[in-house]
């Protein structure tokens, strides 16, 4: 029974330990089932699919720039992006989608005890269906549109700087990635509905990182450098137009997911929606009735036990067929 289930579970008694060997998860007694299903199963479900889909993001928006950059430039095989930007991407986003995926709370597990209804998100797929993976493979695609296009018209065939200079390929790839960096962690920032200190510090950490590694990469020798020898010190922090576009990108970036989310919970919200507006406006206990009766909507019976046992009924009967065949 275990090892054909989706997942096992183990309870450790008397009848000894082969069950709890041979499960993915153990626990001690039958009541502690509830709690391992309703509040980590579903803080599980929502941490799993919102990575996933901020992976598919966060690769698309930062792989797409380059590819227009060699489509603008006629697929000569120059990047834009420095060599060592490229490694250091790696490190910059993705300890923010870490701390994700593995501390993301959309609501209190006391709020999931008392509510188990909202578990039924993770057997209905609603966070990890084609719509919602189409929709943040779209978002990644916007958002490189913005990112490259902004750039390249701000920045081309006019002044960068107040004394009249032009900025080379190497500022604009600089000021390109600066607001990949910036875009991509505001956009993981607002997808978080619970926050503790190391998400600060690996969102806010990750940017500021960003400037002091260019700092202390342009101090290196030229040797070492190369054309981004005092890019920050000497080139991009004196000039407005860097700050400006990084700005501008970023919000613009993130006014299309801002837009959607304010749609979303206005007028078509969710369960945990709902939830998280009555816990944050304290309804749960100035209006003692309200909360009640959400609960009482939270505990009615559902079908799910019912549609799982006809699905399994339906496998098992289409594997006899394959034999049969």
């Amino acid at each position: 029974m275990i090892q054909e289930a989706d997942i096992g579970v183990g309870i450790s008694g008397v009848e000894g330990m082969q069950a709890v060997m041979a499960s993915d998860f153990s626990v001690a007694q039958f009541r502690f089932l509830e709690r391992l299903l309703v509040v980590h199963g579903h803080w599980c479900y929502k941490r799993i699919a919102q990575m996933i889909c901020y992976f598919f993001y966060k690769n698309i928006a930062f792989g797409l720039t380059l590819f227009y950059f060699e489509a603008f430039t006629g697929f000569s095989g120059q990047s834009v992006y420095d060599d060592w930007y490229m490694l250091f991407n790696v490190v910059l986003t993705s300890l923010p989608v870490i701390s994700l995926g593995v501390l993301e709370q959309d609501v209190s597990s006391e709020v999931c005890l008392e509510f188990p209804a909202i578990y039924q998100q993770g057997p209905r797929n609603l966070f990890f269906d084609w719509y919602r993976i189409l929709g943040w493979m779209g978002n990644g695609l916007l958002a490189s549109l913005i990112i490259f296009f902004l750039n390249i018209v701000i920045f081309y065939n006019q002044a960068f700087r107040i004394g009249g200079q032009t900025a080379d390929m190497t500022a604009l790839g600089t000021t390109m990635f600066t607001c990949i960096i910036w875009s991509l962690n505001i956009q993981i920032a607002l997808t978080m509905s619970h926050f503790t200190w190391i998400q600060h510090a690996t969102i806010w950490g990750s940017i500021v990182t960003w400037y002091l590694f260019l700092a202390v990469y342009g101090a290196l020798s030229p040797d070492i450098s190369g054309n981004a020898y005092q890019i920050l010190v000497e080139a991009l922090a004196p000039a407005p137009m860097y700050w400006t576009t990084t700005l501008l990108v970023a919000i613009t970036c993130n006014l299309p997911y801002m837009a959607h989310i304010a749609y979303q919970r206005c007028l078509e919200p969710m369960d945990h929606h709902i939830i998280q507006e009555i816990k944050y406006y304290r309804k749960d206990v100035e209006d003692q009735h309200m909360w009640n009766r959400e609960q009482s909507k939270g505990r009615q019976k559902t079908k799910i036990g019912f549609t799982a046992r006809v699905e399994a009924k339906i496998r098992l009967l289409q594997s006899k067929m394959h034999k049969k065949q």
